[in-house]
């Protein structure tokens, strides 16, 4: 499920799975996945050098809101509209509340995912710029390193509802073991709790 999260360039915006079955993520209206995020992170993170860091992840933007349809409807299985609603009519929320924990195998249904997406969004590289001090920029989108440190947090926890039974899928795990070792300040300690 997403959760709200303080931006410095929109105010609180929505970031997260939005679908057990999937591992994409949201992040208001741009769409990717969350290996190539945890990817991109591990990316940034081996750079070095004093000046900002700065890769390119493919994300889908829907920039009609009737195009990305509505979470609660789809969730409550009143309203499957839009993307976010033909991914729960295929992939529905479970009856018993028990089984909503984001599943660990995720990727397995990339192929229709992005199938289904490709119909509505328009795929782009979007630019991930962290310097070495505040204010980190995915696409539009500006946080504060603290924030941003949440965000990664979250993929980290498998969002909310978490892993279930707390199995992280490889890339996650391979990102967490890759930014313990970074000397780059935005992400050291991100892990220490």
């Amino acid at each position: 499920m997403p959760l709200s999260f303080n931006s410095l360039s929109h105010g609180n915006i929505a970031f997260g799975f939005f679908n057990i079955e999937s591992d994409m993520l949201l992040l208001e209206n741009l769409f990717f996945f969350a290996d190539d995020f945890c990817r991109a992170l591990e990316e940034l993170s081996d750079r070095e050098n004093t000046g900002p860091s700065t890769c390119l992840l493919t994300a889908y933007s829907i920039d009609d809101p009737r195009d990305i349809g509505d979470l609660m409807g789809a969730i409550h299985k009143v309203r499957y509209t839009g993307f976010i609603g033909r991914v729960y009519a295929l992939f529905p929320f479970p009856d018993d509340e028990a089984g909503f924990k984001q599943k660990p195998q995720g990727l397995a249904s990339r192929k229709i995912i992005t199938e289904m997406i490709e119909g509505v969004s328009n795929p782009r590289s979007i630019v991930i710029k962290v310097p070495w001090t505040d204010q980190i920029h995915i696409g539009p989108y500006t946080f504060t390193a603290r924030v941003f440190r949440d965000l990664i947090l979250y993929v980290w926890q498998g969002g909310f509802p978490r892993w279930k039974d707390e199995i992280r899928p490889p890339y996650v795990i391979a990102m967490k073991k890759r930014l313990q070792k970074t000397c780059h300040p935005v992400f050291k300690g991100v892990f220490s709790s």
